[in-house]
Parts: C-alpha cells; structure tokens; sequence
C-alpha cells in the first residue's frame, strides 16, 4: 500500500522521510536507496518528485547520485556540510554587507581558534607551523605562491586542535572570502606585513599565550578587512 502523502511540496515530504531513515541508519552510509520506480511506487508520485527529492538530499550532502546507478546514502563529513552551503553563502557575499559580515565571522572564529591553538599545540604542531612560516617567507614577491602558502599557514592553524569540524568550516571560509585575499595580496607591500603578523601569531602559539596569539590574530584580521575597504573603495 502507497504511503500517504499531502499533494503540496510533495519532493521536500518524501526527502524528509527518507532523511529520516538515513540518520535512524535505517539506510545506513554506503547503502543504496529503492529504486526510483520503488519510491514512485511508494509514495504513490511521479518520477519527477521522487528525483527532485534525490537531488534535495544530494544537495544537503546526505546522498551521492550517479547515472544509470541507484542513489547511495553518503557517509557525512564536516566537508560535505560545509560544501552545501555554499551557494547561499556566495549569495550572501554578493552584497557588501554580507561580505562585513563573513569578516566579522572569520574574526570571531579565528580567535577563537587561535586560542585553542595556543593551549593545545606540541612541539610536533609547533615544528609544523614554523614550516608553514617558513615557506610563507620564501615565498615574498611571488603573489601566486604567496596566497597558496597564505592559506597554508592558517590552515596549520586550524588543525592544531584537531577538530575536523574546525578545518572544515575553516577552509570553507577562506574559500568564501578568496576575493578579498587577492585583492589585499596584491597591494604593494601586503606580503611582509602579512607575513611579519603570521610570524608574530607563530611566537604567540609557540610560547603557549592564548590571549596574545588571540590580540595577534585579531590585529591581523583587522589589517586585512581594513586594506581590503580601502583599496575596494578607490576603485568604486
């Protein structure tokens, strides 16, 4: 018997129940989905709600779908979460506002971070941050290796407290604020500040002070949002 289901946003309702059954593990990671002619059958719909419904539930990183294969309930990630916001984030981007508020976001969570950095770093993250450093400093004057080794850096930051929830959100932001780190990277004289601040960040983690690393990366931030206001407004 077809289950019972209202005639209004009929694809959302059927994505809901089988959501459902996927974080009951009902339809644990790995397992493949009924047959889309199962589901038609089921839920008593046409093809086109039951793949609207497969597509909601990609889109919410909960299913893979390929061609000519049934649909494969996937194992989430942080990765996957943060991957499914990223079209309402580039939205929210395409105003100013929005973009103030991603900074202030960045701000709060990269303190944070740092923080937790700080009390939580060995000498084994410690050696691995001044790498990083190392390789920002070689790479003054070469504005593609700069940026890479940029991230990189902050990147190594991230893991330290080795939360992967962290380094998700964290390489999820970066990738969303990529046209202001271009942007100030490119003005004159911005890799050694960027980079004398990193190196100032290092120390402070190193010599395990929260609330200075904290300051630090506070400070470094603001310098970035700031440059990046003012060279966006001589161009307005």
């Amino acid at each position: 018997m077809a289950s019972v289901v209202k005639r209004t946003r009929l694809f959302e309702q059927i994505a809901d129940i089988l959501e459902g059954r996927i974080r009951n593990h009902a339809q644990p990671p790995g397992s493949e989905l009924p047959s889309e002619r199962d589901l038609m059958r089921e839920f008593g719909v046409g093809r086109t709600a039951v793949r609207e419904a497969l597509f909601h539930l990609q889109r919410m990183g909960l299913v893979d779908l390929r061609p000519g294969a049934r649909a494969r309930v996937a194992a989430p990630t942080p990765a996957a979460v943060m991957s499914s916001l990223a079209g309402s984030a580039r939205y929210l981007l395409s105003a100013p506002e929005g973009l103030r508020h991603f900074q202030d976001a960045r701000l709060l969570f990269e303190t944070g971070l740092v923080r937790d950095a700080a009390r939580m770093a060995t000498d084994a993250d410690i050696a691995r941050l001044r790498a990083a450093l190392f390789a920002n400093r070689e790479s003054i004057g070469d504005l593609r290796r700069f940026e890479e080794t940029d991230v990189a850096f902050h990147f190594a930051i991230a893991t330290i407290p080795q939360n992967p929830i962290y380094t998700s959100l964290h390489s999820a932001i970066l990738e969303w604020l990529v046209d202001q780190r271009r942007v100030t990277l490119h003005y004159p004289g911005q890799n050694r500040i960027a980079f004398d601040a990193h190196a100032a960040i290092c120390e402070a983690i190193a010599a395990r002070d929260p609330d200075l690393a904290a300051a630090r990366m506070e400070s470094h931030l603001q310098q970035i949002a700031g440059l990046y206001w003012q060279v966006r407004g001589s161009v307005a």
